[in-house]
């Protein structure tokens, strides 16, 4: 097994190109990590650590260049959504239950990278995911309401925390109000503006020292409190056999995530970099980055589209900018973290909140209901199920609606009625009853492979199109590019079919036939029923045959 593949080879002008992308990272990350862990409900500490060993990890063991390894939103909302139930959020047996649901995924990524599982990123459609991550978005901004208005709010679901907020509006602390306000606009005008300067890291940096020099904490602004500092020490989580059925559910949810978002991340700049993918070795890398969070006291980490994308802005080129990161951390760990104890909860909840709106991807929700109202209503189906009843019943529902959505396109697929134009080209046109390609010949093409859901669809609209031809119909030529399989089910039905078209005089015949339709129609009797003279590779070969002196070598003539 080849390790480092993320950070090798790696040239003196790489190496210092990456560092200074590391220490960009490094300034825009941290605050991201610390409002991740606010989210997830962990001591703000395992936010950092989830940029340390995990992130180590991951290059260590990892394949792709780019990805950035860490505390995620999408996670951390899926152990906010389930895990207080279980524990008070902050509490020691809280920080049990997330590293225990950080090494069940782990456990599961490994036996995916084992069983080389790393399709199963394409359950969840780029369509379902902007979705998901538009919900996330919605969800996070409600739930840093109570943060940024200084109100105390305790429900665990989305609706909850808004009718709570609106109730308790009367009680807004106004400074708290007015510091929430200020970091917002800033944050996101300057995103606008400059975005490459580390906005959230000097708006904390500068949260600090005002609230160290102006007393907030004394004036009623909520602060973080002591924060503690030092290295993470290393220990497995153990939580009772009940407790880790209870957490089979949320860490299958953070599989699914992670396995979903980590690959479209890593394809998407592997892409505009023009280098490989790898999926398999990076499951492999985010399962030791998982086990790695899990036995040093943080929480789940998936590869990240949004950090990943601020690394490539930095100019990072290889993991090396990550292990960069990494050794900052290091670094705050060891010196910096009593800072922390002035940052304001409204501050780190307003950094959040910037962050929750960017997953929100307008401009794309735009042109999905521009060019595809079908795909703009399953995105917002699936928002929609994130904010109404969680994460988890969201991401299960995600993966139903992009099934069924590739269901039903191939249970009612297009269909076409072929017919030679002026030009001498085929022509395909909408099938409509009455048609025929040319008196007594009717080319049809079936746009999908014929299964056990489809097959009377087919079957219905051959015989509906032969029973309202103006002309009785001696050939019927089946356009059979699209169809490259046929089931049990489907061949039971188009056997039957021949069978009844022939002994009534219709010379029914397959065109375009692939070898692998082929090897089904020979082994499901097909062939046999049909004989060889009915089965052609080519449309041009199907029409130049005229076994019944119909005429239809005509229409060979026409390209195809």
């Amino acid at each position: 097994m080849k390790v480092l593949k993320g950070v090798l080879p790696l040239n003196r002008a790489g190496a210092l190109r990456d560092a200074m992308a590391g220490i960009m990272l490094a300034a825009m990350n941290i605050p991201q990590v610390l409002g991740y862990a606010r989210i997830a409900g962990m001591p703000a500490v395992a936010g950092l650590y989830t940029v340390l060993w995990p992130t180590i990890a991951f290059a260590l063991f990892g394949a792709s260049r780019h990805l950035v390894v860490a505390a995620d939103s999408a996670t951390a909302t899926i152990l906010a959504s389930s895990l207080p139930a279980m524990a008070s959020p902050g509490s020691a047996e809280y920080v049990t239950l997330a590293c225990t649901v950080a090494l069940l995924t782990a456990a599961m990524l490994l036996l995916a990278r084992i069983f080389k599982l790393g399709f199963l990123a394409d359950f969840l459609s780029r369509t379902v995911l902007v979705g998901f991550l538009a919900g996330v978005g919605v969800q996070v901004c409600i739930a840093m309401l109570g943060d940024m208005l200084g109100l105390d709010i305790h429900a665990s679901r989305t609706q909850w925390q808004l009718i709570a907020i609106v109730s308790e509006l009367s009680r807004i602390h106004q400074l708290t109000l007015l510091i929430s306000a200020v970091v917002v606009v800033v944050i996101l005008g300057c995103r606008v503006s400059w975005p490459r300067l580390p906005v959230p890291f000097l708006v904390v940096v500068g949260a600090i020292l005002a609230s160290d020099l102006f007393d907030l904490a004394g004036r009623g602004v909520s602060v973080i409190g002591p924060v503690a500092g030092g290295l993470p020490t290393l220990r497995w989580p153990i939580a009772g056999w009940q407790a880790v059925l209870d957490l089979l559910p949320i860490a299958a949810a953070c599989f699914a995530m992670i396995v979903a978002q980590s690959a479209a991340a890593s394809r998407a700049f592997a892409e505009r970099f023009h280098e490989r993918v790898d999926t398999d070795t990076d499951i492999l890398g985010l399962a030791a980055a998982n086990a790695a969070a899990a036995v040093t006291g943080a929480f789940v980490v998936n590869g990240s589209p949004t950090q990943t994308a601020t690394a490539a802005l930095a100019g990072a080129r290889s993991q090396f900018a990550q292990l960069v990161f990494a050794g900052i951390v290091i670094v705050v760990l060891l010196f910096l973290t009593r800072w922390f104890a002035y940052l304001p909860h409204c501050v780190l909840a307003s950094v959040v909140f910037t962050i929750a709106v960017g997953l929100i991807d307008v401009r794309t929700l735009r042109g999905m209901l521009r060019e595809s109202p079908g795909e703009f209503a399953l995105a917002s189906a699936t928002a929609a199920a994130v904010v109404l009843i969680g994460v988890e019943p969201g991401i299960l529902l995600a993966v139903a609606l992009s099934l069924l959505r590739h269901v039903r396109h191939s249970y009612r697929p297009h269909t076409m009625l072929l017919r030679p134009g002026p030009d001498g080209r085929w022509r395909p046109e909408p099938v409509e009853l009455g048609a025929e390609t040319s008196p007594g010949v009717i080319v049809y093409r079936f746009g999908a492979d014929l299964f056990y859901a489809n097959d009377h669809f087919f079957v219905g609209q051959v015989r509906k199109l032969i029973r309202n031809a103006p002309h009785p119909v001696r050939r019927f030529v089946i356009d059979a590019a699209a169809i490259t399989a046929v089931d049990y089910s489907a061949a039971r039905s188009v056997s039957d079919l021949c069978r009844t078209l022939i002994s009534g005089g219709v010379d029914i015949v397959f065109a375009r036939v692939s070898p692998y339709l082929r090897a089904d129609m020979e082994r499901h009797g097909i062939t046999e029923v049909l004989g060889e003279r009915r089965i052609f590779a080519t449309l041009h070969e199907a029409l130049e045959v005229d076994g019944d002196g119909d005429g239809s070598h005509v229409l060979a003539n026409h390209a195809v």
